[in-house]
């Protein structure tokens, strides 16, 4: 389980992006961020990764306090960079951008995180990333660089990179914003075959068919909060929030 309790970022330009963000994530949960640009989704699955530092609030997983620890004097104070990185692998991250290495092929992508930094056996990493690529539709293409790849298979690359961690959760940002329109069912397919899982999901996306599809709850963010969270058909069907009907008007 995620929890989230009071949590708040401040960039330096003084903006407030997160304002106290409350959010609970069970075993096995899915749940969609939507909101318009600038509401504080990014950051907040930033935060999460600790990709982005935050000025106060906890988060923690399966009841371990990430990210930071209290020292003798009650003061917050940030954990090794050893523990952040320990604690950070049980969170894959997918981002818009694939961010693949280009002199690595598809295979070697996905293998290389799991020998580097949990030192796991090359054979069997191996093998466990051809599986993956082999599930996300890419067995032919082990072989093939990034250039050689379209948008989409490069988003199902990352997304296998992210799962060959074995992470307890999965991080979702906006991972087909940056695809052509043909090129988005595919890699959604994949995250519809994910949801049998039953792996712990947070998806930021505009895709907001696909978040009524597979997400269990949805919170909107509104300037910085939470505003309003619940199951799709509530948020869709049966909005209470002002802005968020507004939102949906325009988007829908």
């Amino acid at each position: 389980m995620i929890a989230i309790r009071g949590l708040h970022k401040r960039f330096p330009n003084g903006t407030d992006v997160l304002r106290g963000i409350d959010l609970t994530i069970d075993d096995g949960e899915i749940v969609a961020l939507i909101g318009r640009s600038g509401s504080g989704k990014t950051t907040l699955l930033r935060c999460m990764n600790f990709l982005e530092d935050y000025d106060a609030g906890d988060i923690e997983l399966d009841g371990a306090t990430l990210w930071y620890r209290t020292d003798p004097t009650g003061r917050r104070v940030r954990m090794s960079e050893s523990a952040i990185r320990a604690r950070r692998q049980q969170m894959g991250i997918v981002f818009q951008q694939y961010n693949l290495f280009p002199h690595m092929t598809a295979l070697e992508n996905v293998y290389l995180g799991p020998c580097e930094s949990q030192r796991r056996p090359v054979a069997e990493a191996r093998a466990a990333a051809q599986a993956l690529l082999e599930r996300v539709g890419l067995g032919a293409k082990t072989g093939a660089y990034p250039f050689q790849l379209s948008g989409g298979e490069q988003q199902r690359v990352a997304i296998a990179r992210a799962l060959a961690m074995r992470p307890k959760v999965l991080l979702l940002d906006e991972i087909t914003s940056a695809l052509d329109p043909e090129l988005v069912g595919e890699v959604l397919e994949v995250i519809r075959g994910l949801v049998l899982d039953r792996m712990m999901m947070v998806i930021v996306t505009h895709e907001l068919n696909f978040a009524r599809e597979v997400s269990h709850r949805i919170a909107y963010l509104s300037q910085g909060r939470i505003v309003e969270i619940g199951p799709p058909a509530d948020i869709f069907d049966r909005p209470q929030d002002p802005t968020l009907k507004e939102f949906l008007r325009r988007v829908r």
